[in-house]
């Protein structure tokens, strides 16, 4: 049994008690702190209690431990992407998209930290752990795909590119940034994002029309390979 099980944890009370408040900063202050220098390896009890000045028991009444803890500090650091308002047509729309995304992986180290983090089964045996990291999958999901949905779920997109499996449509685009990034093969520049666009629109369409929706890749439908994302 760890050491801090039988620690009360926080409550709603707990939260609105400005002296927790302040506690809970300083540890999320220390914690980004280390991972920002020192990645996740970094981020221990020991480490983030001694650069916050934060008692130990204080941390786990706001923490179950260093899991929920990272998954907070993730959070916290988790960019938006700032796109432009909608304008211009889809491809000019989808590439704009794609290469702030892109961008925003290149150039913010954290970003691809998370999603290779939530990737190799961060998730414990605690429940508290995993509701912390389900929290912030869902935040990490909701970031990158609100703006492909925006774009693809426009009625004139639909009625170009057919019915749209919005999720198979980010790891089209998305999924080969990602991989470049993860691996090192090489950084998916502008040219790089209008292929990709170039090629997913090109894949959408047979001739001059849009596929019909029972021929598009449908990742929920029964015996779709690697099933729903």
């Amino acid at each position: 049994m760890n050491d801090w099980s039988a620690d009360r944890p926080a409550t709603d009370d707990d939260q609105l008690d400005p002296r927790l408040l302040r506690s809970r900063k300083r540890l999320l202050d220390a914690a980004t702190h280390l991972l920002s220098t020192g990645g996740v390896e970094a981020v221990t009890v020991e480490a983030v209690t001694r650069m916050s000045k934060v008692a130990r028991a204080t941390l786990y009444r706001h923490f179950g431990g260093t899991a929920q803890l990272l998954a907070a500090t993730f959070e916290r650091l988790l960019p938006r992407v700032e796109v432009s308002a909608d304008s211009g047509s889809v491809r000019d729309q989808l590439i704009a998209l794609l290469t702030a995304q892109a961008d925003l992986i290149d150039q913010a180290p954290l970003n691809i930290t998370t999603l290779a983090w939530l990737s190799i089964g961060s998730v414990g045996g605690d429940p508290a752990d995993s509701a912390a990291i389900t929290s912030l999958r869902s935040r990490v999901i909701e970031e990158y795909r609100q703006p492909f949905d925006r774009i693809l779920t426009q009625p004139d997109v639909q009625a170009q590119l057919g019915n749209i499996d919005t999720t198979f449509a980010i790891v089209q685009l998305l999924g080969p940034v990602v991989f470049a990034r993860l691996t090192g093969l090489c950084t998916v520049d502008h040219d790089g994002c209008v292929q990709l666009v170039d090629d997913f629109l090109a894949a959408r369409k047979q001739g001059d029309k849009p596929i019909p929706a029972e021929f598009g890749h449908d990742l929920n439908r029964p015996g779709a390979v690697g099933g729903p994302c």
